[in-house]
């Protein structure tokens, strides 16, 4: 990848990047045109990465509880809805200039890194003159003579034909959560769910990030995997706990150490508006310790809100006692990309083998690792590549499988390393003799000889 397209991802990413494009996981969009920044194609082996997590997500949260139901909203929602949830007064960050280079930076984040301490909690004015006190350099040109810091709201503005006396402005929405609540009536309306319930989303959002950067950690575009869930006031505490325990459940679920998760609580000063307690789960990221997930306590704000700004009275009937309330809301929130970039720097390493040789290996979890088979001929020649391609053709019909019968067989090897492949099979002489082959295990990268015959059985034990 030209140093070009990645300026804002550091050192210690670098290794984790070259392998993303070198084996088809991440690219830069717009690379023809010189980049675009902060924005990334997900490639053939990245693409199945991602469905899959979002699968098991689904099938965690969702599927497998009867407490959930699922929806898919819309990008862009009524206007109103971003002014009654705060996002158009509150949803900002501080906005300053380096007047030298023209460089924009978020205010917080140039204080943080230049001085090692939080700016949450100061007001614009206050962050403004430790910029000036401190004489803090630009990280572009080293100036230090910066702009006043302002307000800069993150949601991306466009238009539609006039149709009402809204006018014509719309916004992508910052966040998947407000459709949610914009539909909680029709979902009571038509299912049969009960407080406490929850309603799961995946989803894009879009934030227009003054200093998006570290890959895929902050950019522009992302998904949301969400859940709002309803119960009653007396319960948050309980159900706050019992959520944080199934998203810690949620990262060892999909291979996640558990010494590189750690949680963080946000002081009452840092919450946001709608929040009477939040708390991140952070992890070991090689460029620092920062937010993977989030879970916050939005008591019943947006049902209000939106009752309020709409006009339409938003309750739950409890169909025993009919009983009316307005339900309080625990929210779990999951980046899928930030999940991603966790993934892949959880599972990198670079091994030194007993011959001095060196290897690059993803470790990922076999449930969410891309391709769980990889099926070679040890030469293309037949019979060896015919039963070879019988064996892949069955197994692909269980498995995400690969084929390849190009170049030397320790290549191969090491090309599925690097995809994070957990088993290669090998057909060579011997199977044509007594129709065994060999099961490579990527880890261990033992092999071992196993009969075409047990082939589904033992890999379904294994990839478990």
């Amino acid at each position: 990848m030209e140093e070009a397209l990645i300026p804002s991802i550091q050192e210690s990413l670098k290794p984790v990047v070259a392998l993303c494009k070198r084996r088809g996981f991440i690219y830069p969009g717009s690379e023809i045109y010189g980049g675009f920044a902060n924005t990334y194609s997900f490639g053939p082996y990245g693409v199945e990465l991602k469905k899959n997590v979002k699968d098991l997500w689904w099938k965690t949260f969702v599927q497998k509880r009867k407490d959930m139901v699922g929806l898919d909203g819309p990008i862009l929602l009524h206007p109103k809805a971003w002014a009654a949830s705060g996002h158009v007064e509150g949803f900002n960050d501080a906005l300053i200039d380096c007047k030298a280079c023209k460089g924009r930076f978020r205010c917080d984040h140039l204080i943080e890194e230049a001085l090692h301490k939080s700016a949450d909690g100061m007001t614009l004015s206050e962050m403004t003159e430790t910029v000036i006190k401190n004489k803090i350099k630009c990280p572009k040109c080293g100036a230090t003579d910066f702009t006043e810091a302002r307000v800069f709201n993150l949601m991306f503005h466009t238009h539609m034909s006039k149709t009402g006396s809204d006018g014509d402005l719309a916004y992508l929405r910052p966040e998947t959560a407000q459709a949610i609540f914009l539909d909680f009536k029709n979902i009571i309306d038509t299912t049969r769910v009960r407080v406490p319930f929850g309603v799961a989303q995946i989803g894009k959002a879009f934030r227009n990030e003054i200093t998006p950067g570290n890959f895929v950690f902050r950019v522009i575009e992302f998904e949301q995997m969400e859940i709002e869930y309803f119960i009653r006031e007396n319960e948050w505490k309980s159900t706050f706990i019992s959520w944080l325990k199934s998203m810690h459940d949620w990262c060892d679920l999909i291979g996640l150490k558990k010494t590189h998760v750690h949680e963080k609580e946000h002081p009452k000063e840092q919450l946001s508006h709608y929040s009477k307690r939040t708390v991140d789960l952070v992890y070991d990221f090689p460029f620092g310790r920062s937010e993977l997930y989030g879970l916050a306590y939005r008591t019943d704000f947006d049902l209000k809100r939106h009752a309020e700004f709409s006009g339409t009275k938003i309750e739950y009937t409890d169909p025993e006692t009919k009983e009316k309330f307005v339900p309080h809301v625990i929210e779990p929130t999951f980046g899928v990309e930030r999940t991603l970039l966790a993934l892949l720097c959880d599972a990198y390493e670079e091994e030194k083998l007993e011959n001095g040789e060196m290897r690059t290996v993803l470790h990922f979890a076999p449930r969410i690792a891309p391709v769980k088979v990889a099926v070679f001929p040890l030469m293309k020649k037949d019979p060896l590549g015919s039963k070879a391609l019988q064996i892949f053709e069955q197994l692909r019909s269980i498995w995400a499988c690969e084929y390849d019968e190009s170049g030397a067989i320790g290549k191969r090897y090491r090309r599925q390393d690097e995809l994070g492949t957990p088993f290669c099979i090998t057909i060579d002489f011997e199977t044509m003799e007594n129709d065994t082959v060999t099961l490579r295990d990527r880890d261990t990268m033992k092999q071992e000889r196993i009969p075409v015959n047990q082939l589904v059985q033992i890999l379904s034990e294994k990839l478990k």
